[in-house]
């Protein structure tokens, strides 16, 4: 079996969906948790004073990529998007 082969499946689906028509998937409903370093942090939320340094930092964003908050606990992360009535998806 080859390692680098494509699934001829997955090809058809991504080409059945734009990238605006991913983004807009979650309709507002769906987010996902990134860990972040503090460069990463500052750069996305250049308006934050002081971010902490040498701990991971996790920004809650909705499906679009549009950020939505930053922690600095994943716990935090998560009670945001639950308050929010968000569904957390897992992102690779």
């Amino acid at each position: 079996m080859e390692k680098n082969r494509r699934d001829p499946q997955k090809s058809e689906l991504a080409a059945l969906m734009s990238m605006s028509e991913l983004a807009q998937l979650g309709g507002g409903k769906v987010a996902y948790i990134k860990v972040m370093t503090h460069d990463e942090a500052k750069e996305l939320f250049p308006a934050i004073e002081n971010l902490p340094t040498g701990i991971d930092l996790f920004s809650l964003h909705a499906a679009d990529g549009t950020p939505l908050i930053l922690t600095d606990s994943r716990q935090a992360a998560i009670g945001h998007a639950m308050g929010d009535e968000l569904e957390i998806a897992s992102v690779h």
